[in-house]
């Protein structure tokens, strides 16, 4: 990759990328620079689990305060830093069809399906672009699950960013491998995740696979802040269940539980399905449920934004027919 007056390529494709976007200050960009720069200390610090974060708590929580969003006007207290970084559950399915985009893609303000105020776009150039990187939830414990190598960053800007400023920890696949990864992290009960965050030009950027063991994501909604949005299902209980346990052992959320010898679905289920695929009797089922939001479908949403780009261009054409008449 070559280097522009000493900058890395990456670097300035990602600002040229940023520049573009109305409302995207230069502070936004810097910090999504620092966040996808030095990610690894910036995940160590935000978990908890950098010496940093806790030889220099008070220092750090200045630090993390300053990048936490301003005081709302219309408000008393200051809004979650979830409203602005957080992921979608997505099904095994869902996650693959991230990982086979073949065509430049714009979706915008995905309020049903990404329920927060900030970042909640797709854009990708280059999506057949795919780099897999060591987590940085799990690279900053001491005693990590494994493997490391889990996260997909899908799409540029920030694939050539990732590969190019973490070349011991990254590397770039294909989407068969990406496949496989998805695959093999579902066999271990992981929970597929797509992240936005609005110091990365508001957009999606990664599909991670998460561990309730290493996740930070989890373990914040563990302790109270939403930083994950539901899939828009919720797993139902059949008769055949027999109350072997495997699933309450397999969900990362807690959300199955025994009352007494009965197992119950309670309101932590975030739809994300791994429970179904341990289950050998076929006693849960993954249905769609409103109250836990919109699915992120991204096959769906292409052919929604097709057909309206094409009904527009109709529309257009029969408007100069009917001008020329």
């Amino acid at each position: 990759m070559k280097k522009l007056f000493g900058i890395k390529s990456s670097t300035v494709d990602f600002y040229k990328t940023a520049k573009k976007e109305k409302n995207y200050s230069f502070g936004k960009w810097l910090h999504g620079y620092i966040y996808g720069r030095w990610i690894y200390l910036y995940i160590g610090i935000g978990t908890g689990e950098h010496f940093i974060s806790r030889a220099f708590a008070p220092l750090t929580r200045l630090i993390v305060s300053l990048f936490q969003p301003e005081k709302s006007t219309h408000a008393k207290t200051t809004s979650s830093i979830a409203d602005h970084y957080h992921g979608k559950v997505v099904s095994l399915d869902g996650a693959k069809q991230f990982v086979n985009i073949n065509k430049k893609i714009e979706i915008r303000d995905l309020e049903k399906i990404i329920p927060y105020p900030c970042a909640r776009d797709i854009v990708m150039k280059n999506p057949d672009h795919i780099v897999v990187m060591e987590c940085p939830c799990r690279s900053s414990k001491p005693n990590p699950c494994l493997p490391l190598d889990v996260c997909l960053v899908i799409g540029d800007p920030f694939a050539s960013f990732i590969l190019e400023h973490h070349p011991g920890k990254t590397r770039r696949i294909t989407a068969l491998e990406a496949e496989n990864i998805l695959e093999q992290a579902h066999q271990r009960n992981n929970v597929h995740h797509a992240f936005f965050k609005e110091e990365m030009i508001g957009r999606f950027y990664a599909i991670c696979n998460c561990c309730s063991c290493c996740c930070g994501a989890i373990n914040a909604m563990k302790n109270g802040t939403p930083m994950l949005a539901p899939s828009g299902y919720r797993v139902r209980k059949t008769d055949a269940c027999v109350g072997c346990g495997l699933c309450v052992d397999a969900c990362q959320f807690d959300a199955l539980e025994f009352v007494g010898t009965e197992l119950e679905v309670n309101d932590k289920c975030m739809g994300c399905g791994t429970c179904v695929s341990v289950c050998h009797k076929h006693a849960l089922v993954l249905e769609r449920d409103s109250s836990n939001g919109e699915p992120l479908e991204i096959k769906e949403l292409m052919m929604k934004v097709e057909e309206e780009i094409a009904f527009a261009k109709l529309g257009e054409k029969m408007r100069q027919r009917t001008e020329s008449r």
